[in-house]
């Protein structure tokens, strides 16, 4: 392929999984003609200090890419700063970037499904994001191998210049812009808790970039590309993210298989939007699930915060 996207991977304390993360990619059949660039965040304070550093040892010795930039920060940015620092640098430089963080294996298909989706919709305006994530949907084989669908998912995608311009990072801007039935349309017919994240972050709950983002491309009108079968597994959701707690609704295998079928016309396809509606009504499961899940990350909080020795 000719001119492949260049990568960025968003790394921080977490030296097992960044190391992880990038044997998957190697594996990728388009690694060894992709560059590479590694944003690597600062330690927030003394008690990340030892992690952090562990991590930038694993990143200074990456092969297996046509190039590597290493950028390593000097004070701590947060995830959000930092995606949307490095994703602006890069996207504006080359026109097209796809975006990692360091939780997240692929497929050795992952780069070919990005590069040409990226390559196919390029001209379309309303197309603008590739996700190389999908949810563990129901019967998923009976969706196409790849569809459009209005939201977007920030484990492992990839988009253009033309449409990242459109990303708008001040809230204020953006909440005024939305209507009872948009609220509604935008959490996918009142499945899925999107508001509630955009409005979270707008009370300083949470620091989320990528709820902007959808909001940016929502109120755009536009449509992101996913796949039937994913080829990304996010291995965060182990407590060890800053952001994630243990749990396993978006559990998943990455498809050994690539994606042959792009769709020719960008219409949100409504089989998928009837499954994945479906899916985030049922994911936090039964009565029971739901406490076992709590006690779980209960028991996880205390013991982090349990004084070692």
């Amino acid at each position: 392929m000719q001119n492949p996207a260049p990568i960025v991977l968003f790394v921080y304390n977490r030296p097992e999984h960044t190391r992880r993360t990038l044997k998957f990619l190697q594996q990728n059949l388009l690694a060894d003609e992709s560059r590479l660039f590694v944003y690597a965040d600062a330690a927030a304070g003394p008690l990340e200090e030892k992690a952090v550093a562990e991590t930038r040892e694993v990143i200074q010795h990456i092969s297996g890419f046509k190039s590597v930039k290493v950028i390593q920060q000097k004070t701590n940015l947060g995830l959000a700063n930092s995606i949307i620092q490095g994703v602006t640098e890069v996207v504006n430089a080359y026109g097209k970037v796809i975006v990692f963080e360091d939780d997240l294996l692929s497929s050795p298909h992952t780069l070919t499904y990005f590069n040409n989706a990226l390559e196919r919709y390029q001209q379309e305006e309303k197309v603008m994001q590739i996700s190389g994530y999908m949810f563990p949907v129901k019967h998923a084989e009976t969706l196409p191998e790849s569809f459009f669908f209005r939201a977007i998912n920030s484990w492992g995608w990839a988009t253009w210049k033309r449409a990242w311009i459109h990303f708008e990072p001040d809230v204020t801007r953006l909440y005024p812009q939305f209507n009872k039935q948009k609220i509604v349309d935008f959490s996918i017919n009142s499945s899925m808790n999107y508001w509630k994240q955009l409005n979270d972050y707008k009370a300083g709950k949470n620091k989320s970039w990528a709820i902007r983002w959808y909001a940016s491309v929502f109120l755009k009108d536009g449509l992101v590309l996913w796949p039937a079968k994913s080829l990304i597994e996010n291995i965060g959701h182990d407590g060890t993210g800053v952001h994630s707690i243990i749990e396993n609704t978006y559990q998943i295998t990455p498809s050994k298989e690539p994606v042959t079928y792009f769709p020719d016309i960008v219409l949100e396809n409504q089989q998928a939007l009837l499954a994945l509606t479906h899916f985030f009504k049922h994911r936090k499961g039964n009565l029971y699930k739901r406490g076992k899940k709590f006690l779980i990350n209960l028991f996880h909080r205390i013991n982090q915060n349990f004084p070692k020795k």
